[in-house]
């Protein structure tokens, strides 16, 4: 545990796994995808990069083949692709690596764990990162990865500089029952208070209210006559969607925020003013759901999109009615 956003776990694990002379698979479906390779270039390790269209989960089948093609030190990917609203096929990707004793899988699971059900240990999952301020319902500030034997042995050969990310040093500290550095105490007290709430509604029941939400909003949003940007491979953390036809995005975004007090995401670069993003995950109950819904067909009349008032409550309601 690191007083860190997620990304610092993200170096962390580069930094640890990596030596100089390894190389890199790298998932890279958007903007956080595009990270992983960023944080390699910056410690000058080489790297492929399978390029996945955005709104679109990677091809097992490619990765499969790449990994035919030489050996790779690690394969790091995203479970759920925030800026696209993907799921990418973990539990897939898992079982091609676990039997590779010389490569690693790294996941980033910052919109994923306490989302979905992800057995690391169990898929062989030998790097999985989170952080605090997603499905675990607190600030920014606390970064998280579960690090396997396998990882371990990898961080004992790695030649490359790190010093507050150092894997090695925290588990000792951790062993030891206190931390390498600071602490983010007040973070670490609210960390008990969520797992004790997660614990008290019970994990099925977490994974299943997660996923009658996202289906609940996609259905809403289809309701709308809105196309899903990720209809596929759908993440049930955050769900993307296209505007209307010649309706920017971001007047979306910005009549959620102004007239609702409601916020929303857009999206990023080349979606930048084409979708608009919605989360649902951590502490959203089914009425948190709903509001949003009533708010963004408000905002879509508004701004001149022709539906009827209330057709996508209507649809998300039928969902949330399946419980």
């Amino acid at each position: 545990i690191f007083a860190a956003s997620g990304t610092g776990a993200m170096e962390g694990a580069v930094v640890n796994l990596l030596s100089k002379n390894d190389r890199a698979l790298i998932v890279d479906g958007g903007k956080f995808g595009e990270r992983w390779w960023k944080i390699c270039k910056a410690y000058g390790i080489a790297y492929d990069v399978i390029k996945v269209e955005w709104g679109q989960a990677v091809d097992v089948k490619v990765l499969e083949a790449k990994l035919k093609e030489q050996e790779y030190r690690a394969v790091f990917l995203q479970a759920s692709e925030t800026s696209t609203g993907v799921a990418h096929p973990v539990e897939a990707v898992a079982k091609l690596v676990k039997n590779m004793p010389n490569t690693a899988l790294v996941v980033d699971a910052i919109t994923a764990l306490g989302v979905v059900n992800i057995p690391t240990d169990a898929w062989g999952i030998d790097v999985l990162i989170t952080g605090s301020q997603k499905a675990l319902m607190l600030p920014p500030g606390l970064a998280f990865a579960s690090v396997s034997k396998k990882a371990l042995a990898l961080c004992e050969k790695s030649d490359l500089p790190k010093f507050y990310f150092d894997f090695k040093r925290e588990l000792k500290s951790i062993q030891e029952n206190t931390t390498a550095w600071t602490p983010a105490v007040s973070l670490i007290l609210g960390l008990q208070e969520v797992l004790r709430l997660m614990k008290q509604e019970g994990l099925e029941n977490l994974f299943k209210r997660h996923a009658l939400q996202a289906k609940a909003t996609r259905e809403g949003l289809k309701a709308m006559c809105l196309k899903l940007f990720a209809p596929d491979a759908p993440s049930d953390a955050v769900t993307a969607v296209y505007s209307p036809e010649g309706m920017d995005a971001g007047k979306i975004v910005k009549t959620l925020k102004n007239k609702f007090n409601m916020t929303i995401a857009g999206g990023q670069d080349q979606a930048k003013g084409k979708i608009f993003r919605i989360g649902h995950l951590g502490y959203y109950d089914p009425m948190d759901i709903l509001n949003a819904l009533a708010a963004v067909e408000s905002a879509l009349i508004e701004h001149g999109h022709k539906i009827t008032p209330g057709v996508g409550l209507g649809a998300a309601m039928q969902v949330l009615m399946e419980k």
